[in-house]
């Protein structure tokens, strides 16, 4: 038996957001692309469904694996639009169910833009634990 492989679908083209906001301002477009991103995730449903997704084995989920979230699956389907539309998740159609898959590009995008730049001076230490000025009574 020969296996058609499909191409992933995806509603909007999301481009991986920003670069970290401790490198300068974000633009408005890129704001606004951003908040798009983080909104979808801001839902309890929508970050578990993300979660069942990323961590099922090989980084891909059968809609039918991930359903049981504790609300009906038309709901389940509207969280998993949000997530498309945001750039989170792309989907493929093999026969009669949809499989997702984690955008690794966009979630790397995002976590960069959280993470703070290197500091270009060396960290400072804290004082060796005898010089601390601690009570102990």
């Amino acid at each position: 038996m020969t296996m058609k492989v499909l191409p992933l679908t995806q509603s909007e083209t999301v481009a991986p957001c920003c670069p970290p906001l401790s490198e300068r301002p974000l633009t408005a477009e890129e704001a606004e692309r951003t908040a798009i991103m983080f909104k979808a995730l801001g839902d309890p449903v929508r970050l578990r469904l993300l979660s069942l997704v990323a961590s099922h084995e090989g980084g891909e989920a059968c809609v039918c694996d991930i359903s049981d979230v504790g609300v009906s699956q038309p709901t389940v389907s509207h969280h998993l639009k949000k997530l498309r539309e945001a750039g989170l998740l792309s989907s493929e159609r093999r026969g009669t169910w949809v499989y997702y898959r984690v955008e690794p590009s966009v979630l790397a995008a995002m976590g960069r833009l959280l993470t703070r730049a290197a500091p270009t001076s060396p960290p400072t230490t804290a004082p060796p634990a005898d010089q601390l000025n601690v009570s102990t009574a």
